[in-house]
C-alpha cells in the first residue's frame, strides 16, 4: 500500500491577505512559486503511479515547479465552493455573522454557476477522489496538487471521518503532507513539511 502525498498549492495574494478563493483564478506570487520549486528535491526521491491535480492555475503551477510534469487534472480537486463569500475574509464575515465557522455553517449561494458548497458537499468530491487513486495506492504512492480547505476535508475522510472534522488539519501553502497506514488502519504520517529553499529564475 502506498502513501498518498497531499501538495498544497503555493502563495498567492489572497491567501496572503485571507481572502477566500475557490474558483477566482489567481497566479501564484513570486514566494509562491519559490514555495512550490521548494518541493521538487522533497517529491523527487519518489516515483508516483498516479498524479492529480486541481485544474486551477494555481495548481497546476504547483504541480510544475514540483516537478510533477505528468499530473493529470481532475475537477474534483478544485477548492471548496465558497458562494457568496469568495475573494471575501473570515474578519469581514465575522461583521455580520460572529459565530459564522466554515465548517459547520457552509457558505450562502453566491452567483451564477457557483450556489457555494456544504462541508459534506466537499466529502463527497473528497470520496470521489479517494475512491479514483485507491487502486494506484496498491501499486505505488499517489500525489494530489490541490488546495488548502479541500485538502483538509479530504485529510478527514481518509481517516474515516466527516469532512468537517478537516477543522484539525491546518495546512500551510506550498507545503506536503503524507497520509499512510499503520497496521493496515489509515494514519497522518507527515504534516506541512516545508521543502528545500530554491530559487526561482
Amino acid at each position: 500500500m502506498g502513501d498518498l502525498l497531499l501538495v498544497r498549492h503555493g502563495e498567492t495574494e489572497w491567501s496572503v491577505s485571507g481572502q477566500h478563493t475557490s474558483w477566482t483564478d489567481l497566479p501564484l506570487t513570486r514566494h509562491g512559486e519559490e514555495q512550490a520549486a521548494s518541493l521538487a528535491p522533497l517529491l523527487a526521491g519518489r516515483t508516483f503511479a498516479l498524479a492529480l491535480t486541481s485544474p486551477l492555475a494555481r495548481a497546476l503551477r504547483t504541480a510544475e515547479l514540483a516537478g510533477l510534469s505528468g499530473a493529470v487534472p481532475d475537477p474534483d480537486l478544485h477548492e471548496w465552493d465558497y458562494g457568496a463569500y469568495e475573494g471575501v475574509t473570515t474578519v469581514e464575515i465575522h461583521r455580520t455573522r460572529p459565530d459564522w465557522f466554515l465548517w459547520d455553517d457552509g457558505v450562502p449561494p453566491g452567483p451564477d454557476g457557483h450556489p457555494g458548497e456544504s462541508p459534506e458537499e466537499v466529502g463527497r468530491r473528497a470520496d470521489r477522489v479517494l475512491a479514483r487513486v485507491a487502486p494506484a495506492l496498491g501499486d505505488g504512492d499517489v500525489v494530489l496538487v490541490a488546495h488548502g480547505h479541500f485538502l483538509r476535508a479530504l485529510t478527514a475522510r481518509y481517516l474515516g471521518l466527516p469532512a468537517s472534522h478537516g477543522r484539525l488539519f491546518q495546512l500551510a501553502t506550498g507545503t506536503v503532507g503524507r497520509l499512510s497506514t499503520e497496521h493496515e488502519r489509515p494514519v497522518v504520517a507527515e504534516w506541512n513539511s516545508p521543502g528545500t529553499s530554491v530559487p526561482v529564475h
